[in-house]
């Protein structure tokens, strides 16, 4: 028994140490010149969750404790109508996306934590309104995970459209691991898939299986704060927590199986393990992962000529670092990072508006842009 009590520990520092190795190529690297500067153009939010542009330049912030904000020509103005948001933990008013036709139809999509349903607590839910002057009109709750929890954790939630206008969304395990992540009849550790109105799609993988939730896309993922369209190859690309260390990048693929929590890159907050795999047959392993983690939250593909240094590079927020990362990729593989923004908070969203150029939500001060030098 004291032989194996010396051995346990050996392992989980020998994994956990390969991990670290297995990253070690790619290393987060301060830039050689800091070629942008930076103004804070929305001031004094809390936490600034997500953005959205509207076609007047005007711009649409959720805040995590149940704000809706409309912010044009330099004045915020709340908006009315918010559905009633649980806020808890990592819960409340989160993601937030314009339809990709919104100029024709009006429709405004959002993720937050609701206590409607079955159970005591909350979970995540979509909903679609238009917006008349400053009130939310026409509701349609789209989605709504259940059983609702008390448990403060991983509510996800982002949403996305593809090129065929199909609208995805994530809602995190809520703290229950394989128990929800690797079940598809369970809500919770899923990206989802509906119709913009939503209906399920006929093709979705699970339609046909007893008892399945028919909305999931693809399953076993951790707690997923980043979803976005890759503009080269049409794909939707993920980015999740995992624990300490194991934060990952997908590509997101019908009914595939992510691996939370039987394969991963991280261990347990207190040092010890709950796998000693990292890859298993019929699980899916990530384009990328952190080691440490480095908590990322907002995910943006950089598309404008107004960064030309940047332009085909992905940016992530690191909550737990409080900078903006810079992901460069050759061949769909990263292959180097680059740190921006140092020190200027816990950094929520990163959004490349219509505009060109890129907004960064921070926590404890409100909506950053980034301006090159000329």
């Amino acid at each position: 028994m004291k032989q194996f009590h010396f051995i346990v520990p050996f392992i989980l520092m020998s994994l956990y140490s390969c991990a670290q190795q297995a990253e070690s190529e790619v290393k987060a690297e301060n830039p050689e010149a800091i070629n942008y500067t930076t103004e804070l153009v929305v001031a004094d939010i809390n936490i600034p969750w997500g953005m959205a542009f509207l076609p007047d330049g005007s711009m649409l912030i959720t805040e995590k404790a149940g704000d809706l904000i409309h912010f044009k020509n330099g004045k915020k103005t709340l908006i009315e109508g918010v559905p009633e948001i649980y806020v808890r933990g990592q819960g409340g008013l989160m993601g937030i996306k314009l339809h990709p036709d919104y100029e024709t139809n009006g429709w405004i999509y959002l993720a937050y934590a609701s206590a409607e349903g079955e159970g005591e607590g909350g979970n995540t839910a979509i909903m679609r309104a238009k917006l008349n002057g400053n009130q939310l009109v026409e509701k349609q709750q789209l989605y709504k995970a259940s059983p609702n929890s008390k448990k403060g954790q991983h509510f996800g939630s982002r949403i996305e459209f593809d090129n065929e206008g199909y609208l995805y969304f994530s809602i995190g395990e809520r703290g229950e691991g394989s128990l929800n992540a690797q079940d598809i009849t369970r809500d919770g550790g899923k990206i989802y898939r509906l119709h913009d109105d939503g209906r399920i799609p006929e093709d979705n993988p699970f339609v046909n299986v007893l008892n399945a939730k028919k909305a999931i896309y693809c399953y076993g993922n951790r707690n997923p704060q980043g979803l976005i369209i890759n503009p080269d190859t049409g794909d939707i690309w993920e980015h999740e927590h995992g624990p300490k260390g194991g934060d990952e990048i997908n590509i997101i693929q019908k009914g595939k199986n992510y691996g939370w929590q039987v394969i991963s890159y991280g261990i347990n907050y207190d040092g010890t393990s709950f796998t000693d795999i990292t890859e298993k047959e019929g699980m899916e392993q990530p384009v990328f992962y952190w080691v440490p983690s480095i908590a990322p939250s907002g995910f943006a593909f950089v598309t404008s000529n107004k960064y030309p240094d940047w332009k085909g590079n992905m940016l992530v927020g690191a909550l737990k670092f409080e900078y903006l990362e810079r992901l460069v990729l050759n061949n769909g593989k990263v292959v180097k990072r680059e740190k921006l923004l140092e020190k200027v908070g816990r950094v929520r969203d990163v959004v490349q508006a219509p505009d060109g150029f890129i907004y960064v939500a921070v926590e404890g001060k409100g909506i950053v842009k980034i301006i090159p030098k000329n």
